[in-house]
């Protein structure tokens, strides 16, 4: 009785909330364009994202962006009474929003509508945990997303949330607390079936420490809690009203966790393929590529140890006649990648091969463009990548690709293309120095023409993942799940 009562409080404060919300976005938008037409109070709509991190330069920022960009298209095309909000943890100023757009502009080439009513909804003066949520549980980073939703619900309310970050938990504000109708589009769970895989089995991993590993007990102690986590998982993410995921694995994984969540579909994230497909194909550099934060899971030690497997196995080849470079281009979003690049700078002089190895950090998307031009092979390392842009910008740019043997690179980007393979999959150091020279090196001692036809196929199949596709898809699932009628 004491619960179904608080959530009939939290209904009525937060609809009080929303009402003056409308009344507050209808004024700003009407002052903005003293020729619109008056809003009708009741028939607003308020579509708010949930992406803190709405100005950083990531995968996960290009859909959010993409996506409002979409709404920018439904806007034009009649849909009047919408107003689009983002939960931002950025701090307010003057030119916030025109420094974001650019910032979106240069980083992602999506230029936001201007018509668009867009607004920002700041919560920078909550406890920044961003740093120490990544050495807290997954149950802890829950609950502080929940107190983040909490606070950006008491200061404006909508009626549509949809979230973008995968942050599953704050659907027990917006849906059960707020009465919003809930919205996802899920870049990979945050459990999974391979999770307690990986725990069942004692592999140590980024996210499974040797020490945990090492003891049956602690093992057991911990599947326990991922059972657990997984079931309340599942719970909160059935309140969704529309799950978009961006790949057949997450897809798989999201409909046996969240069994009762309505109108699940796969929509794929949007890739600047069209940009990169006048890049030419011919008188490429010896240069192997990597693209992609400097995050732990993407596993930049891995890239590292099969280069400088590949210059010790075939040394002639590499060294002497084609003086093969290893470029990892990325960005840093904190403290901590800045510390993890200095360790992977660390293990390259260990592993003696700095003066093959380059890093280029946290630039504008023009320059990564450059080296997507000059690159001849492409790799990527991360197990298990929900999706992989970086794998289908690198596709569409020319070059031969070597990825991860699991998750979206083996299930939908690299999967067979018109009965022909797009580039490589691998696992082990071995393979991806094999792999390496076999797209780098082997072609030229050959004179081999089969991989300049792999670039030719894998540009091909790269369309599949365009900003238009995603565009398309992701209108039709808004639309025909109704999420934005009232």
């Amino acid at each position: 009785l004491a619960f179904i009562v608080t959530v009939i409080i939290c209904r009525y404060h937060f609809q009080t909330i929303r009402k003056q919300s409308i009344a507050t976005l209808n004024k700003n938008s009407q002052k903005k364009d003293q020729n619109a037409a008056t809003t009708n109070d009741k028939n607003s709509l308020i579509i708010a994202f949930y992406h803190p991190n709405c100005s950083a330069g990531g995968g996960g920022e290009r859909v959010l962006w993409k996506a409002i960009y979409v709404l920018g298209d439904l806007y034009r095309a009649g849909m009047t009474n919408i107003n689009v909000v983002v939960y931002t943890k950025d701090a307010p100023s003057k030119s916030y929003k025109d420094d974001l757009f650019q910032h979106v502009k240069s980083r992602f080439s999506i230029t936001v509508p201007p018509s668009l009513p867009l607004s920002f909804v700041h919560l920078h003066d909550s406890v920044d945990t961003s740093e120490t949520l990544k050495r807290q549980s997954m149950i802890a980073q829950s609950a502080e997303t929940v107190k983040l939703a909490w606070k950006a619900m008491n200061k404006l309310t909508p009626h549509v949330y949809i979230d973008t970050t995968g942050c599953a938990f704050t659907f027990i504000v917006a849906k059960l607390l707020a009465g919003c109708t809930v919205a996802a589009y899920v870049h990979y769970p945050t459990i999974s079936t391979d999770m307690l895989s990986m725990v069942f089995e004692r592999r140590p991993s980024y996210n499974n420490d040797s020490k945990i590993t090492a003891s049956r007990i602690t093992t057991c102690i911990k599947l326990i809690y991922y059972t657990i986590f997984a079931i309340a998982y599942g719970i909160v993410g059935s309140m969704s009203s529309l799950v978009m995921v961006n790949s057949t694995w997450t897809h798989g994984h999201i409909q046996f966790l969240w069994r009762l969540a309505s109108n699940l579909c796969i929509v794929y994230p949007p890739c600047d393929t069209k940009s990169l497909e006048d890049l030419p194909l011919e008188n490429r550099k010896d240069i192997i590529l990597s693209i992609g934060q400097f995050r732990p899971e993407k596993d930049h030690a891995l890239q590292l140890r099969s280069f400088a497997l590949l210059l010790k196995k075939y040394p002639d080849d590499t060294k002497k006649t084609w003086n093969v470079k290893l470029a990892l281009v990325g960005s840093c979003r904190g403290p901590d990648d800045e510390q993890r690049v200095e360790e992977l700078r660390n293990l390259s002089a260990s592993l003696d091969i700095s003066d093959s190895v380059e890093f280029v950090l946290n630039r504008p998307y023009p320059e990564l463009r450059e080296y997507l031009g000059r690159a001849s092979v492409g790799v990527h390392t991360m197990w298990n990548e929900h999706f992989g842009i970086g794998v289908v910008e690198m596709m569409a740019a020319g070059l031969i690709t070597i990825a991860h043997n699991s998750g979206g690179p083996k299930a939908d980007i690299l999967a067979p293309f018109k009965g022909n393979i797009t580039g490589y999959l691998a696992s082990t150091e071995e393979e991806y120095a094999d792999a390496m020279y076999e797209a780098l090196v082997e072609s030229k001692r050959t004179g081999d023409d089969s991989n300049m036809k792999m670039r030719q196929l894998a540009r091909e199949s790269s369309s599949r993942f365009s900003d238009e596709v995603f565009v398309d898809s992701f209108k039709h699932a808004i639309v025909s799940s109704k999420i934005l009628c009232r």
